[in-house]
């Protein structure tokens, strides 16, 4: 399990609570949010738990694959642990909430997008080993989506949620922000492995998977079709993206070749501040969070007033 044990029920019960015959109880129904992390397995053809099937979504995994980073869902807080579970560490608190984190190249620190109560969402940084997250950018935009250069010396990010936003490099030795070329009305930028591309998708609508070829500084679309939560593949040959119809896709960089990679339909999958979060596992095979809620029937004394 990763976060508090207890959670906070949520309360609710159709268009109204329902009072008792005698007007002494309020009938209402409380809604545990809990999620199950799972992987698909070729072998099997199923979603099967993965990493014990904490409630967490937002998964990214260092380098060497010996550590990993999530998001405990709902309560919307950074962990960190090995991928057996052990070491496990807290990074941030509520009320902040935490938006996909993303391990340095160097498995020292973790960028991520987080907003506090009233706040826009901003870039933070903080080290693996814990201690205080550093804001490093100035949070004026709602940015998400961060990620790092392989050097490790650079971060790119994008506005959240606006209806015409542009991708940002930030140059880590010197804090100085620019905005990358061409990349009006794009968000959710993923840097590729090799350094050599950038993909992202249009902010409205979200119809196509554009990249940037670093050498020649061209963008050019790489697939067309509902697209969400892009993933580089470890070798950096292809990208994994979620879609609407209930399909999990790749496409490859070489020849733009564009297959299914599983199908997601059947699978009830929660929701976070951003959607139906998917991902990649080490070897690649699909992440989700399934839906594992519980709803129970509460009995409220009333008092009238």
């Amino acid at each position: 399990m990763c976060g508090p044990c207890a959670r906070e029920r949520v309360f609710f019960a159709g268009p109204a609570p329902l009072p008792s015959q005698d007007g002494k109880k309020l009938f209402v129904i409380g809604a545990m949010p809990r999620g199950e992390l799972v992987r698909f397995d070729a072998k099997s053809g199923q979603f099967v738990p993965y990493l014990g099937g904490i409630s967490a979504e937002g998964e990214d995994f260092s380098r060497d694959g010996r550590w990993v980073a999530y998001v405990a869902y709902p309560e919307g807080t950074l962990w960190r642990s090995r991928i057996d579970g052990s070491e496990k560490l807290q990074l941030t608190f509520p009320p902040t909430k935490v938006f996909l984190p993303r391990w340095s190249p160097n498995g020292k620190q973790i960028a991520f997008s987080a907003r506090a109560p009233g706040r826009p969402w901003s870039i933070h940084v903080v080290s693996a080993a814990g201690g205080t997250p550093e804001q490093v950018t100035t949070g004026e935009h709602n940015e998400g989506d961060v990620g790092w250069s392989p050097d490790g010396n650079s971060l790119v990010f994008g506005w959240v949620g606006a209806s015409t936003g542009s991708i940002h490099l930030l140059d880590m030795r010197t804090h100085k922000v620019s905005v990358l070329p061409g990349s009006d009305g794009l968000f959710s930028p993923r840097w590729s492995p090799d350094g050599r591309y950038i993909a992202a998708i249009p902010t409205a609508p979200q119809d196509k998977l554009m990249v940037l070829d670093r050498l020649s500084q061209q963008w050019s679309e790489l697939a067309k079709g509902a697209i969400g939560y892009p993933s580089w593949s470890r070798d950096g040959k292809c990208i994994y993206f979620d879609t609407t119809t209930g399909d999990f896709m790749r496409v490859a960089i070489s020849d733009h070749k564009l297959e299914r990679a599983v199908s997601l339909k059947g699978v009830p999958r929660a929701s976070g501040p951003w959607g139906q979060w998917a991902g990649l596992a080490v070897d690649d095979s699909p992440l989700l969070l399934r839906d594992a809620s519980v709803q129970e029937i509460y009995a409220l004394d009333w008092e009238a007033p």
